[in-house]
């Protein structure tokens, strides 16, 4: 069943790609506005075999991993603290809040001007993007504990640690594992948007050059192969859950 929907998925993808096409060559659409399919996959396909795409892939792909990483593990690290301390969360949550309704965009120039030029301010805006999202499911999940469970623990003079280890984390494990994919998704969006503003190397800055030099197809393909990425960067996530999940239940 799962297979039969996989082959649907890419075959809805085809279809997809042939109605663009025909629709392109139909309405004979200029390729400034928006180029056929065909056209997007040859420049896609001259500027990978030229090289040219892949200092640039390389480039963005070390941004979403360091933000990711760094966002990731402080939010992890954040939402367990503030879900065992009820004080903590009263104190910093405000705070944390606060660190997050502000447009990331407007902390560009700032990042620019602690950290220099280069990759660092580009990580530093992905990392702060990671975070919420972690931060906020591992909270909830540590709140959403069976407390009939948690009595037992009790009961049992489980440590502190014991608890965390043996029943909140993977209690939680799904919930902290959705926050995670969403960050997965949300590193690639603050790599690119971050050059977009402060790089003249990567993917995103890729796309405000093709932009300018109005060539629409070089657009289209690096917008696919952000697209494609982000997907295998999803799918990797999903894998990782699946692992965690049986590992814990092993246990």
């Amino acid at each position: 069943m799962m297979k039969r929907d996989h082959l649907y998925t890419f075959l809805l993808g085809i279809i997809f790609l042939m109605v663009w096409e025909a629709t392109v060559h139909i309405a004979q659409t200029s390729p400034l506005v928006l180029p056929a399919p065909s056209a997007v996959m040859q420049s896609l396909w001259q500027g990978l075999q030229s090289g040219y795409l892949l200092p640039h892939i390389v480039y963005t792909l070390s941004e979403v991993l360091l933000g990711l990483f760094i966002g990731a593990f402080l939010g992890f690290i954040g939402g367990v603290m503030l879900g065992e301390s009820a004080r903590a969360r009263t104190l910093m949550m405000p705070y944390v809040v606060f660190s997050q309704v502000l447009p990331k965009l407007a902390l560009a120039p700032l990042f620019v001007m602690w950290f220099g030029f280069g990759i660092l301010p580009t990580v530093m805006i992905t990392a702060l993007i990671c975070f919420f999202p972690l931060l906020e499911n591992t909270l909830t999940s540590m709140q959403k504990v069976d407390q009939q469970q948690l009595e037992l623990f009790r009961m049992l003079r489980a440590s502190t640690w014991q608890t965390l280890w043996r029943l909140k984390l993977p209690a939680g494990l799904p919930t902290i594992m959705a926050g995670f994919r969403v960050a997965v998704v949300l590193a690639w969006v603050g790599a690119v948007v971050g050059e977009f503003m402060i790089s003249s190397y990567g993917l995103g800055a890729l796309i405000i050059a093709a932009q300018g030099s109005m060539d629409t197809p070089l657009m289209f393909a690096v917008l696919t192969i952000i697209a494609v990425l982000g997907l295998v960067f999803y799918k990797a996530a999903q894998l990782l859950e699946r692992h965690l999940l049986l590992s814990y239940s092993d246990h």
